[in-house]
């Protein structure tokens, strides 16, 4: 029996946690599956559509447990849902970010999302730019916390001494790579209380 795609996958995410997005290659899904470059070219034409299919399967679960029913829970639900998938590999915000994976797993998390704020009465603009918005916060946090996992803080104090950045400084114990749930949390809930004011006219 013949290596499915499925198979190629599962390798891709693989090789993303042992050796990081840098490391991910055919060769090197072809070395982890004991197969030839040629195998993995023929579920994958290229490292682009490789890196399209595994970004896909990490939203494949998001939708597999009961969600709540009422808005916004169910929207903050999926949301946190896509973030433990992103957050279940490494360098798996950065791959998702690279690529654009129009496919089955990826557009049905979408639908869900946008067909939530359509059932809670916002617009179809509204609808598909707050979907947009909180993906694109999850990705570019996610993307922080795993580079965060293996760099030092990015403003120590001394690199912003007071009489230089007075406010940088006093907000400091807010600022760096920390506090990620709930920075998340924080963001999320200025997206949804910002929902009625993008109805209105003219907004």
């Amino acid at each position: 029996m013949g290596t499915t795609q499925r198979e190629i996958v599962a390798a891709t995410l693989a090789v993303l946690d042992e050796h990081g997005l840098d490391g991910v290659t055919m060769r090197a899904v072809a070395a982890r599956l004991g197969v030839q470059h040629n195998t993995v070219r023929w579920h994958a034409s290229s490292k682009g559509r490789l890196l399209e299919l595994a970004s896909d399967e990490l939203l494949a679960h998001c939708l597999d447990e009961p969600l709540p029913e009422a808005f916004p829970d169910r929207l903050k639900a999926l949301s946190r849902r896509c973030r433990a998938a992103l957050l279940s590999h490494r360098d798996a915000a950065r791959m998702v970010a690279g690529v654009f994976a129009a496919e089955p797993y990826t557009l049905r998390y979408a639908d869900t999302v946008i067909a939530t704020l359509l059932a809670a009465g916002h617009s179809h603009r509204t609808a598909a730019w707050t979907h947009w918005s909180i993906f694109y916060l999850t990705l570019g946090l996610t993307q922080e916390q795993q580079a965060a996992q293996q760099t030092a803080p990015a403003l120590p104090p001394d690199q912003v001494p007071a009489d230089t950045y007075p406010a940088l400084a006093a907000v400091l114990p807010h600022v760096g790579p920390d506090n990620f749930d709930q920075r998340f949390e924080f963001a999320l809930d200025l997206i949804i209380a910002g929902l009625a004011r993008a109805e209105e006219p003219g907004s």
